[in-house]
């Protein structure tokens, strides 16, 4: 999956392992590390369980989405559970604004 961001975002592409369920962890995700803190950016075909598998060994914050309703999502790991913000847009420039908002507002960064 292809994530595009604005002129001057570093972005790594990548992708997550080739067989769903395949590992606790999301491999060559793409990272947007413009502004703190980093934040992976997971396509929208990767489960919730493997989102919830990966973050519990990584505890970075992660991008999902866009849902089947256009929405993006934000997860992150705090006090032993993982905590997820939804409706964050449809726009993945907006959605990591509003998360990296939510993350300052809530401590987590």
């Amino acid at each position: 999956m292809l994530w595009l961001g604005a002129p001057g975002r570093v972005l790594y592409r990548g992708r997550t392992s080739a067989f769903p369920g395949s590992g606790p962890m999301l491999e060559d995700l793409a990272y947007d590390d413009s502004e703190e803190p980093p934040i992976a950016l997971v396509p929208p075909s990767v489960s919730w369980d493997e989102v919830r598998d990966h973050i519990k060994i990584v505890h970075g914050p992660l991008l999902v989405g866009p849902a089947a309703s256009g929405q993006y999502a934000g997860a992150y790991w705090a006090s032993a559970q993982m905590v997820v913000a939804g409706d964050l847009g449809s726009d993945q420039d907006e959605a990591l604004r509003e998360f990296r908002d939510i993350l300052h507002e809530r401590g987590q960064v």
